[in-house]
């Protein structure tokens, strides 16, 4: 499942560089129950949210990116 992956590897560089769920969410602009279904996996994140949150993060998408199988 993609969105497990995505969800997966945001939470890990999300609180690699310090953030709680509720600090991240603001900075992204969206709901901690939002954050919470995309890092359980339940909701793939749209690209424009991928992208803010390789921002706020200081990764590259690339980085950010679930390794290809």
């Amino acid at each position: 499942m993609e969105a497990d992956k995505w969800g997966r590897r945001i939470r890990a560089f999300r609180k690699l560089k310090g953030y709680t769920q509720d600090s991240f969410s603001k900075e992204l602009g969206v709901s901690v129950s939002v954050l919470g279904e995309i890092e359980r996996g339940n909701r793939m994140p749209p690209p424009d949210l991928i992208r803010r949150a390789s921002q706020i993060l200081h990764i590259s998408i690339e980085d950010l990116a679930p390794p290809e199988e």
